[in-house]
């Protein structure tokens, strides 16, 4: 019987969770293939991070680009099903929650494929947020749900799912933030940029709700703009937040004292300087997660976060574009006032280890 199995990537954040678990599926000489949606086309947002992260060339390459949630969605589906037509793999795993997981994930269950889904059960309640509706959508129809922190088999179980199909695995991010870590620290990341170690914030930004819309943005500027003030920022700048800071004409509003704008960067850049820096304010999930394990405050321009473990016991502070909100703390950190993370466990480097050990024993083993 065939003992193929596919692992979906398409966008950004899925490079980082998927790069463990091909190591470690080479590693037990389990046969899978990589299938890349092409969600994301952009070099920079998409190829440097396989080459950062030590990733193989994809089996298959869907090819599908950008477009809106609806078209890219269908677009993604159209394409999956016909690999799966030919190649029948016996399990389908998909990672996070962009329009890629969720669309495979539909496939493979009306193909009658098992689907595996790495990073289920984390909630915002938004549902003002496309990725909220995938998360909820791929974790209903999913065999195998491989969770990060205790909330989310609370969530989970809520919603109907049985105990029996969730797995309590730790935060595969934190494996490949592990294993890349000493690497990236060898980079001259800071020369490049003319930053000097923990004197600088880090700054990424690119959620809908944030820069599509101009009233919010606007806010946002105002905390950058202050933050300028009190310490450098260091801004690689995601497309749809350049585009939309031109469209609104706010580059006329935001200061240019003490900023340094980039075009977006590699993974190990990026974590040489996340590591390096002395506080990050950020709208991406994952990067909630990584600050926390390397206990650099971090501040969330958005009103929840589907990881609350960051909060709770990370150093996540959840700001959304509330200016006296950053502010306060802005100032609580610069004047070494703020929280310090605690350890969160299973976010050790050995989910992927987990996972794989887990496949092998429910779905390989005969």
């Amino acid at each position: 019987m065939n003992k193929l199995i596919h692992i979906i990537a398409g966008a950004r954040p899925n490079f980082m969770k998927i790069a463990p678990l091909i190591q470690e599926f080479q590693k037990e000489n389990i046969e899978y293939k990589l299938i890349h949606t092409g969600q994301h086309y952009d070099y920079n947002m998409s190829k440097i991070f396989f080459e950062n992260l030590g990733i193989p060339e994809p089996n298959i390459y869907l090819n599908v680009g950008s477009a809106s949630h609806a078209i890219q969605t269908a677009k993604i589906m159209i394409e999956f099903e016909k690999v799966l037509l030919n190649e029948k793999p016996r399990l389908v795993i998909v990672v996070g929650d962009v329009n890629s997981t969720l669309a495979c994930a539909l496939v493979a269950k009306k193909r009658f494929i098992k689907v595996a889904h790495v990073e289920a059960g984390l909630r915002s309640f938004d549902m003002s947020m496309p990725e909220e509706i995938n998360r909820l959508l791929t974790d209903q129809i999913a065999d195998f749900l491989f969770i990060t922190e205790k909330s989310a088999e609370i969530n989970l179980k809520r919603e109907g799912i049985s105990s029996e199909k969730i797995y309590f695995v730790g935060n595969i991010m934190i494996d490949t933030l592990i294993m890349n870590l000493k690497k990236a620290k060898t980079l001259n990341s800071l020369k490049k940029f003319n930053l000097k170690k923990s004197k600088y914030a880090l700054i990424t930004l690119h959620r809908p709700s944030n820069v599509d819309i101009k009233e919010n943005f606007e806010k946002i500027i105002k905390i950058i703009n202050y933050l300028q003030e009190k310490i450098q920022i260091f801004f690689p700048i995601h497309p749809r937040t350049q585009k939309n800071l031109v469209k609104f004409k706010l580059n006329k509003k935001l200061q240019n004292k003490n900023i340094c704008l980039s075009e977006p960067i590699g993974y190990l850049d990026f974590l040489n300087l996340m590591s390096n820096s002395r506080f990050i304010l950020t709208d991406s999930g994952g990067i909630q997660e990584e600050a926390s394990y390397l206990k650099i405050p971090v501040l969330t321009l958005r009103k929840n976060t589907e990881r609350p473990i960051t909060v709770d016991i990370g150093t996540n502070t959840v700001i959304g574009n509330n200016f006296y909100k950053a502010k306060a703390c802005i100032d609580d950190i610069l004047s070494n006032n703020y929280k310090e993370s605690k350890k969160i466990e299973k976010w050790d480097g050995n989910t992927a280890k987990r996972i794989v050990a887990i496949i092998k024993e429910r779905i390989l083993s005969d």
